[in-house]
């Protein structure tokens, strides 16, 4: 069906059609309109859940974590402040391998206080043990959570997955999107280490340190695992649906001499420069990072190729997360930007315009002089 709407509201009815049991969750800006239309759809009998408002972030991943580990499908929403708050419990979700699926509406961390886009919050958990996957139209947020659902729950998987949009640029963004009836994309849920009354267990007691390596060891497994289930789950969305998603997104690469990557709306934005910079002659290309975990492999793209690298985040005394990300794993040396922190405008022709002026090497802050 076709619908008009925010990027908050194509992630609510993509929680409808994926029919989870419970949500948990505490509203703030700018992801508020998410789970102000959940509660709409559970009020009106729409969704069929349980939804529980709960005093604050931290209470709504535990409540969350709770649920899951009995095997309901879960499914919760924050941003920024909200999510470092919750930082505790994000490591226990993945240390207990549950399933569950949050969207993150992409914002600054204070101080100052600054409500607009920025990637610090998310990347600031990179190590959670959650996967990330970063959208950039309202019809990936849509396409992106049901998705989640069948990868978190997939039994070699097993882990919680968060989805990325960015705060007012894409959560605020009305465009045309299409609903689906996922039923026969995802199967019921079956955790197999959900409690069950009959035989009764322990959870999160008290670790050894001849045991506590080996939890941390099957996480990594599991998010080994991941990279062929979101593939997997990518191929069987396109065969039932028709849209096509991988773990990145190339424009113009084929007969690349630089390629310009990033995430999320900014990664739109680089089509745009790509083409204001094709009619100048300069042979550009652009990848847009959708999985930030698992971390895509790009060593063959990048090949005899120059990289510029645009960074909505900072980690302080290191660089940009995703320079130093793939500067880690491909060896490359890009030219990394820092740009759009706290909502800062970034348009296609700033990002021509960092093209052009590239210093491999070299680190840029857009609109700071130095």
């Amino acid at each position: 069906m076709l619908n008009v709407g925010t990027g908050n509201k194509a992630v609510a009815l993509a929680v409808r059609d994926a029919k989870p049991g419970v949500v948990a969750a505490y509203p703030i800006t700018p992801q508020t309109e998410i789970v102000e239309e959940i509660a709409n759809q559970v009020s009106s009998g729409k969704l069929g859940a349980r939804y529980i408002p709960v005093e604050s972030e931290h209470s709504a991943m535990a409540a969350c974590i709770g649920v899951a580990a009995t095997g309901t499908r879960t499914f919760t929403a924050t941003s920024s402040h909200g999510l470092v708050y919750m930082c505790e419990m994000l490591h226990w979700a993945a240390g207990a391998r549950l399933p569950i699926v949050m969207a993150n509406a992409n914002r600054a961390l204070g101080p100052g206080w600054n409500i607009g886009a920025e990637h610090s919050d998310s990347m600031s958990m990179r190590d959670s043990g959650w996967l990330q996957v970063y959208a950039s139209t309202v019809q990936e947020a849509y396409d992106a959570t049901i998705i989640a659902f069948r990868i978190a729950e997939n039994e070699n998987v097993l882990l919680p997955v968060m989805i990325n949009l960015d705060g007012f640029l894409l959560t605020h963004v009305t465009q045309g999107f299409e609903t689906v009836d996922p039923s026969g994309f995802l199967p019921p849920t079956n955790t197999p280490h959900a409690i069950d009354i009959n035989n009764p267990g322990g959870y999160g007691t008290l670790t050894a340190n001849t045991d506590h390596y080996k939890f941390r060891h099957d996480i990594m497994v599991g998010m080994k695992n991941s990279v062929a289930v979101i593939e997997d789950a990518q191929k069987e969305f396109e065969k039932h649906f028709g849209r096509k998603y991988e773990m990145y997104e190339e424009y113009m690469t084929e007969d690349a001499e630089v390629l310009v990557i990033a995430m999320g709306t900014i990664g739109k934005e680089m089509e745009v420069a790509v083409d204001k910079l094709r009619e100048e002659g300069v042979k550009a290309g652009s990848i847009r990072v959708r999985w930030f975990r698992p971390f895509p492999d790009l060593r063959e793209k990048f090949e005899g190729k120059e990289i510029v690298v645009i960074d909505r985040d900072y980690s302080f005394g290191f660089g940009g997360i995703l320079a130093n990300e793939l500067r880690a794993k491909t060896c490359c040396n890009p030219y990394s930007v820092i740009a759009g922190l706290g909502g800062q405008d970034v348009t296609y022709d700033d990002i021509a315009g960092f093209v052009r002026d590239r210093k491999p090497g070299e680190e840029f802050w857009f609109g700071v002089s130095e």
